[in-house]
């Protein structure tokens, strides 16, 4: 791709952010969305028309753009959510294949498997490919001008940050939706000395439309190479799919990547350094943030979990598209890995506290099992990374998995759910003063035979409608434990057997 063909398709993605923040910024979604699709598809004809490349579109894909804005338009016909997202969701996927299409790539007579391999490769696109169109559109080393006096690492370290900040947006977001004291940092320090009204949320949304778009411009002009790939059905053998050539991806600088880990480093130390000293340090939090310990403490472990999932596929792309290793990209990498620790921690901590003052639920079990997992997947991903193995991270993670699972099963996630809060109903002391007391009847009766034996020991101390209601519940599984269908010896059950040993002590048993 030549730098003119480059320079266009990036001015082309800025005027469409700028387009899109005029029609979107406080505007629901309505007949803008069919608009900005015609402005994508009439770009991407425009600049790869002038490109040369529009001859290149395959005639059994000319339903695809049509298609696009059909389904885009029904998004003005109707209110339903559900409908609305299936619309968007569909619309999109139209519209990147349209952008495939017009790169040379023919869609429609592609099989299903290599349809999804495209698809993959046009995603990768979409999230990266406005990096590859500002390396395509930089003036040539040995041309003049204002940046040949600029030191060599600026305009990577400027390329980096700019690839950075909606990476940062997003982690700043969630840390203050999880952190009440990183909320109250977040706003001293953002907050805004000069009104400039709604400019910085108009920038940033024009941005953001920018970023993808600028993708799909990328993979219109071919620069994904996908008109490369042959379009005859896929072969049958796994083998042999597995040798199909696929797009290329663009490399990403060094410097690029390790500025992006460096900011994303930066943040996550400052919530570190939060966490160490108000969550695990005892720090008044009253003082800091307005809040008491237990309010502070006791939510925040779901955006902290997403935290560490996204850190985590940041790390994992970086490594992807990174031209090459160095020491400072190992080392950051891991330094991230490091700090992802202390998320992990501080999620596991909020949620026990949570879990001690309103109990456990299925759900919860199986965030901390998830916790766990993640941090298996932390320590996992520092060895390989260290040791450049990482392309056997996807094993270990399945490894990983799979041993979790075995524990859960030995655990039994509903035995332990309902032992805890029976627990918590028969020792009233492991209940915070501004705990929830008592047993959720209602939600115990949705557990299943593995919970039998905790609602029998549970029974002497409920009373009235409560253990009425538990009563009859165990009654009717006595019943249902006893048919033959559950007796049989090839539907022997660890968990029914319990089940059917506690039925026993009942009344009347």
């Amino acid at each position: 791709m030549d730098r003119t063909t480059a320079m266009r398709a990036l001015i082309g993605a800025a005027l469409i952010g700028l387009v899109a923040q005029a029609w979107l910024f406080r505007t629901v979604l309505g007949v803008n969305v069919v608009l900005l699709t015609a402005a994508v598809l009439a770009a991407g004809w425009v600049v790869a028309g002038l490109a040369g490349r529009a001859n290149r579109f395959d005639r059994s894909d000319a339903w695809l753009p049509v298609g696009a804005l059909v389904v885009a338009g029904m998004i003005g016909l109707r209110s339903d959510p559900t409908v609305v997202f299936l619309d968007a969701a569909t619309g999109a996927m139209l519209l990147a294949a349209s952008m495939a299409a017009l790169g040379g790539a023919a869609v429609t007579r592609r099989s299903a498997l290599a349809v999804a391999v495209l698809g993959a490769g046009v995603l990768g696109w979409i999230c990266v490919g406005i990096v590859r169109l500002s390396i395509a559109a930089r003036r040539p080393a040995d041309a003049p001008g204002w940046r040949s006096r600029l030191p060599a690492w600026a305009a990577p370290i400027a390329r980096g940050l700019l690839i950075a900040l909606p990476v940062l947006i997003v982690f700043v977001a969630l840390f203050a939706s999880a952190d009440a004291i990183f909320a109250t940092l977040a706003g001293n320090v953002l907050a805004w000395q000069v009104d400039f009204g709604e400019l910085p949320i108009r920038v940033a949304l024009a941005f953001l439309v920018t970023w993808p778009v600028a993708g799909l411009l990328a993979v219109g002009v071919g620069a994904a190479g996908l008109h490369r790939q042959t379009a005859a059905p896929m072969p049958q053998s796994l083998g042999a799919a597995a040798a199909e050539p696929l797009p290329l991806f663009p490399g990403l600088g060094v410097t690029e990547a390790v500025t992006i880990l460096v900011a994303v480093d930066v943040l996550f130390a400052l919530f570190v350094i939060l966490q160490l000293a108000y969550l695990f340090g005892g720090l008044d939090t009253m003082a800091a943030g307005g809040i008491t310990y237990a309010n502070y403490a006791r939510g925040g472990f779901f955006q902290l979990v997403a935290v560490t999932v996204l850190a985590g596929g940041l790390v994992v792309c970086l490594h992807a598209v990174v031209e090459r290793r160095t020491q400072a990209f190992v080392g950051s990498a891991v330094g991230l890995a490091v700090l992802n620790v202390v998320v992990l921690a501080s999620a596991a901590l909020r949620l026990a506290l949570y879990q001690q003052a309103y109990g456990w639920t299925e759900l919860r079990f199986y965030i901390d099992a998830t916790i766990a997992w993640l941090g298996i997947g932390i320590v996992a991903a520092t060895v390989l990374l260290v040791r450049d193995r990482m392309q056997w991270l996807a094993h270990a993670m399945t490894i990983a998995a799979v041993v979790v699972l075995v524990v859960v099963n030995v655990v039994g996630p509903l035995r332990l759910v309902a032992n805890e809060n029976v627990g918590r109903l028969l020792d009233p002391s492991r209940v915070p003063p501004d705990g929830r007391r008592g047993l959720d009847v209602e939600y115990m009766l949705t557990l299943t035979d593995d919970a039998v034996p905790a609602l029998v020991a549970a029974l002497p101390a409920l009373a009235g409608d409560e253990q009425a209601a538990v009563l009859s519940w165990l009654k009717d599984r006595r019943v249902e434990l006893g048919r033959p269908e559950t007796t049989a010896w090839p539907a022997w059950n660890l968990a029914r057997e319990e089940a059917r040993r506690a039925l026993g002590t009942l009344a009347g048993g």
